[in-house]
């Protein structure tokens, strides 16, 4: 009875989902758009951003893509299967344009730069090919393509951060909101793709990241997770006054806004998280108590061919920081099985970081290399797959048991939770999550009048490996 209301909420990776808008916010627009994304949670943030420019120019969002006079795939590169998934629905997808002929079909995001020509000209499956950098010029490629031309922009920019574009927030329950804070990578790890497709790091002017968490707020949004592909390295000065702000400074604003705002952020460097930012989380209950740190792998050796610039001796003294700040605190990685010339002393070293740091989940993959990136290019992709698969299973097993421990602990506990709506599972039941990022489950029947967007305490009772259950 207990799997009954496990919820699924960490998955490998997201898959394609297609967006409406928020209820009571629907406007009657002249065409229509039907958006999939994929891969990290800033597609799913730059899908809201693609969102707002379209809705200027006439087009409004369905869920139905037969509906559609334009249909936008925003994409990811990160591993192999996804731009297989992605390439799956554009086969799909050209089916669909043979039935409604006008209708264009276009790509966004990180396949974009990297399989441009291919996309446009060798396989002729879209009609539109945009990069992350590029959607201010949506309106003039629709043109473009809607006269039969194919249209691509692809140019990475030093500068853009959308910070004057108010996201449409597509497909929220209301109560959580993703706002970006920061673009583009400057830390070259040789497996990553990242860099490449969307361009080097720039902060977003803290002003309007702060005018966005507030307006969330009193819209009646209860949390925020600020985005970037490595937030702590968030840096941004002030023209006028020469004021430098921090990724502290600004997590100190944001969570000033209001004690009923809660702030969550991802993703974390190891090597650029700092005393200050732990400080700052130590001293705001409404800051989450939850620090996503990828280890990736646990051997010294292979953090080197991954250019991580951290050894395990280093990382292991981090997550200890972490923990004497904040005792309580929520850990979570991503770890990557079978990297170039992985040993099985090495991989031993992976198992054995993972059950000192006792991390609450990961996310675990497979290598995958990926064309173009720095281990592509110097690296041999040596490991066997099934040698990749069997060491993946064994970090999936340990991780699996720690996941349950780490739950176990926290039967009999008391949690504030936010509720953000129904269980996967039931009606019944409401779902929310605590400050360490658990999924906690909980009857409806005992908090009558209970709303999304509200605070519940709630002890737990029971737990599976991936949920809370409380009573």
């Amino acid at each position: 009875m207990t799997e009954l209301w496990q919820e699924k909420v960490h998955d490998e990776a997201r898959q394609g989902e297609a967006y409406a808008p928020l209820p009571g916010e629907e406007i009657a627009y002249g065409r229509k758009f039907y958006i999939e994304s994929y891969g990290c949670q800033m597609n799913f943030s730059d899908s809201e951003i693609v969102a707002s420019i379209l809705n200027m120019e006439g087009f409004g969002a369905t869920r139905q893509v037969e509906e559609a006079d334009l249909v936008l795939l925003n994409t990811c590169s990160i591993r192999e299967k996804a731009e297989q998934t992605v390439r799956k629905r554009l086969v799909e997808f050209r089916s669909l344009k043979k039935q409604k002929p006008g209708l264009l079909v276009g790509v966004l995001g990180c396949m974009a730069e990297r399989l441009k020509t291919k996309l446009l000209e060798e396989e002729q499956l879209v009609d539109l090919v945009v990069g992350p950098d590029a959607y201010r010029t949506l309106p003039g490629l629709i043109q473009e393509a809607g006269d039969g031309h194919k249209a691509v922009n692809v140019l990475l920019s030093r500068d853009e951060t959308y910070a004057d574009i108010a996201p449409v927030r597509l497909d929220s329950n209301g109560v959580t909101a993703f706002v970006s804070i920061m673009r583009g990578c400057n830390n070259m790890c040789s497996f990553c793709v990242v860099p490449f497709t969307r361009g080097r790091e720039r902060s977003r002017d803290a002003a309007s990241i702060e005018s966005e968490c507030r307006d969330l707020f009193n819209r009646g949004f209860r949390e925020v997770t600020l985005l970037g592909q490595n937030v702590d390295s968030y840096h941004w000065v002030n023209e006028q006054s020469g004021t430098v702000v921090s990724f502290a400074n600004l997590l100190e604003r944001i969570a000033q806004i209001n004690p009923l705002l809660r702030i969550r952020f991802s993703t974390s460097h190891p090597k650029d998280i700092t005393d200050h930012v732990l400080e700052v989380m130590a001293s705001y209950p409404n800051i989450c108590r939850y620090i996503h740190l990828p280890v990736q792998s646990g051997s010294t050796r292979i953090l080197q061919l991954m250019n991580r610039t951290y050894t395990r001796e280093w990382y292991l003294a981090k997550v200890q920081r972490i923990r004497e700040y904040m005792p309580d605190c929520g850990i979570s990685s991503d770890i990557i099985a079978g990297f170039c010339t992985e040993k099985e002393e090495d991989h031993e070293d992976t198992l054995d970081v993972m059950r000192k740091s006792l991390y609450d989940f990961s996310y675990m993959f497979m290598y995958s290399e990926r064309p173009g990136t720095l281990a592509a290019k110097r690296y041999e992709d040596d490991i066997p797959e099934m040698v990749k698969k069997r060491r993946l299973s064994e970090i999936i097993d340990l991780q699996n048991r720690l996941s349950l421990e780490s739950n176990e602990r926290d039967l009999g506990k008391t949690f504030e939770v936010l509720v953000e709506g129904n269980s996967r599972r039931s009606d019944d039941y409401w779902m929310g999550r605590n400050s360490q990022n658990k999924v906690i489950v909980f009857p409806k029947a005992a908090y009558p009048g209970l709303q999304p967007g509200a605070y519940a305490d709630v002890t737990v009772r029971r737990c599976t490996q991936g949920t809370l259950l409380g009573e």
